[in-house]
């Protein structure tokens, strides 16, 4: 029917399209396989789904089982409290010695891992992983510098580019190293005007401690003088900037959000939440106005994932079948997408790694 239709409508009819369904159109035809696989056409069906609020139904968490030291990923719809349910999702790597990716961040739909120096970016629901090359060589003696890797992930709406962010902590007396990594162009680059905007001795704390928006990755870092009086966490909050402060010692949490990005007087407090002894930490946002928590339920050292409602100050769901260390945890939003789709399968000789096609069982947890 295509044939009769001018391409322009094609076009818009495709766009419309759910993305379990492109991956099968990919067959009728090599014009059509062209097209859809095509980074234009991936990013323009993907434009609508952006436009939705960020705080949408649709889930992925991350479950760490501490017992077996291994990864695990769910999908889970936020549209009720029913749990029961999760689709696994099979991690690719996990054959292939990877026990433990640690998530750097993740945006419309793609996650960003890496482990020791090994960087993946992860399409989980069209199964798909590729493995980036590894930053640039070194320029400096390692004997003079000690450097503190800090990994950021985030999208470039200028150039619709997904880029993957390295600095380098360095002695007191000079600034970061930053070296950014571009999709689109599957390369590192050193960012020497970047740097100089940083001041010398910026220590950044938790490899997690990051959030992507409005085009830029925002990381939380900490002067000595501060580091034992004050703990926080940085979140995207309904397309606004989120912190979560933790006042000593321990027994309650601040969540502030940034009402006009980029101007601080717009800082405004939500509300407190009462840790009581048993919220170990706050791990993101649920469409209901709720939080997901890490809280401590049991005698053992294990936490589970629950969600606390601001409102009566309680915990609701106390278990939703998911459980882990504080540090384990994420739950993030996540967006259906043909994102990599357009990246060839390689092999990486310099990394020994293969970025490749997927084929796992899906299947139900009871």
């Amino acid at each position: 029917m295509s044939d009769y239709l001018p391409e322009e409508v094609v076009l818009q009819i495709l766009y419309k399209i759910p993305v379990k369904s492109l991956i099968r159109f990919r067959c009728v035809s090599k014009s059509w396989n062209s097209l859809i696989t095509s980074s234009a056409f991936i990013h323009s069906h993907l434009t609508p789904s952006l436009s939705l609020p960020s705080n949408s139904d649709k889930l992925i968490v991350k479950d760490y089982d501490y017992r077996n030291e291994v990864v695990t990923y769910k999908f889970i719809h936020d549209e009720n409290n029913d749990y029961s349910l999760h689709q696994h999702v099979e991690f690719p790597l996990r054959d292939g010695g990877y026990t433990y990716l640690q998530l750097i961040g993740s945006v419309n739909g793609l996650f960003c891992l890496f482990e020791s120096e090994q960087i993946i970016l992860w399409n989980p629901y069209i199964r798909k992983f590729i493995t980036l090359p590894k930053p640039l060589p070194k320029t400096y003696r390692p004997i003079a510098w000690t450097y503190s890797y800090r990994y950021g992930f985030g999208f470039d709406p200028r150039n619709n580019d997904y880029k993957v962010v390295r600095m380098s902590e360095r002695s007191k007396a000079k600034p970061p190293l930053v070296e950014v990594y571009s999709l689109k162009e599957g390369s590192w680059r050193r960012k020497t005007s970047a740097a100089t905007l940083l001041k010398p001795g910026i220590a950044f704390e938790g490899q997690s401690a990051m959030a992507a928006l409005n085009g830029a990755v925002h990381f939380r870092h900490c002067q000595s003088k501060l580091r034992e009086k004050l703990e926080f966490d940085i979140f995207g909050f309904r397309g606004s900037l989120s912190v979560v402060c933790y006042e000593p010692p321990h027994r309650s949490c601040s969540i502030w959000v940034m009402k006009k990005y980029g101007v601080v007087k717009t800082w405004s407090k939500l509300f407190t939440v009462d840790l009581c002894g048993v919220i170990k930490r706050v791990i993101g946002f649920r469409k209901n106005g709720h939080i997901f928590v890490a809280a401590k339920l049991g005698l053992g050292d294990e936490l589970n994932l629950s969600s606390y409602d601001p409102e009566s100050q309680q915990l609701k769901n106390k278990k939703l079948g998911i459980s882990g260390w504080p540090s384990s945890f994420c739950a993030d939003n996540y967006v259906k997408n043909l994102i990599l789709l357009d990246k060839p399968v390689l092999f990486d000789k310099a990394n020994g790694a293969l970025s490749q096609w997927v084929v796992s069982r899906k299947r139900k947890s009871r």
